[in-house]
C-alpha cells in the first residue's frame, strides 16, 4: 500500500513537474512573441521618427519657401534689366513669372543667350548676380535633395523652370569667360 501512495505521490509529482514545463514553455513562448512584437514596434517607432524629421525639414523649407524665393528673384532682377526681359504675364509667384519670361524669350529668340553672355562679360553686376542666384538655387536643390527621401520635390525643381535657368545661366557664363 505505501508502494502504491509512493508511486501515486510519484505520479503526481511527475504530472506536476510536466504541467509546470508546459506552463514554463507557454509563457515562454509568450515571452518570444512579445519580444519579436517590442522589436518591430522599436523599428516601426524609428522609421516613423525618420519620416518626422525628414517632414519637419520638408516643412522647415516650405515655411522659408517665401524668404529663399524673395532671395532669388534679388538676384535676377539685374540680370533681367541687363537683357531688357519682362516677368510673364501670369498669376504665379514673381519669382516664377521672371523665370518664365527668361525663359520663354530663350524659347522665342535664342538671341538672349548671347545678350546675357555679353551683360556677364561687360557688367560685374550681372556676373555677381548670376553667381549669387546659381549658388543659392544649388544650395536649395540640394538641401531638398538630402531632406526629402524620394526626391520628387527636387527632382521637379530641377527639372522645372529652376533647374532650366542654372542650365541657362551656366552656358552664358561658359561662353562669358571662354571668350577671354
Amino acid at each position: 500500500m505505501q508502494i502504491i501512495a509512493v508511486f501515486v505521490g510519484m505520479g503526481a509529482i511527475i504530472f506536476i513537474c510536466a504541467a509546470i514545463a508546459f506552463a514554463i514553455y507557454r509563457i515562454n513562448a509568450k515571452i518570444n512573441d512579445t519580444t519579436k512584437t517590442l522589436e518591430h514596434q522599436y523599428n516601426l517607432i524609428v522609421k516613423m521618427q525618420s519620416v518626422l524629421k525628414n517632414k519637419y525639414a520638408t516643412n522647415a523649407v516650405a515655411e522659408n519657401a517665401e524668404m529663399i524665393y524673395q532671395d532669388l528673384l534679388q538676384n535676377l532682377i539685374p540680370v533681367m534689366a541687363a537683357i531688357d526681359i519682362m516677368p510673364r504675364a501670369t498669376s504665379e509667384h514673381p519669382l516664377w513669372r521672371a523665370l518664365g519670361g527668361i525663359m520663354d524669350e530663350y524659347a522665342k529668340n535664342p538671341f538672349a543667350l548671347e545678350k546675357l553672355r555679353r551683360a556677364i562679360k561687360l557688367d560685374s553686376e550681372v556676373a555677381r548676380s548670376i553667381d549669387n542666384y546659381t549658388a543659392r538655387a544649388e544650395r536649395l536643390l540640394n538641401h531638398l535633395t538630402a531632406t526629402e527621401p524620394d526626391g520628387i520635390l527636387a527632382q521637379t525643381f530641377t527639372d522645372g523652370l529652376l533647374g532650366q535657368s542654372l542650365t541657362f545661366f551656366a552656358q552664358a557664363k561658359s561662353l562669358a569667360t571662354r571668350e577671354n
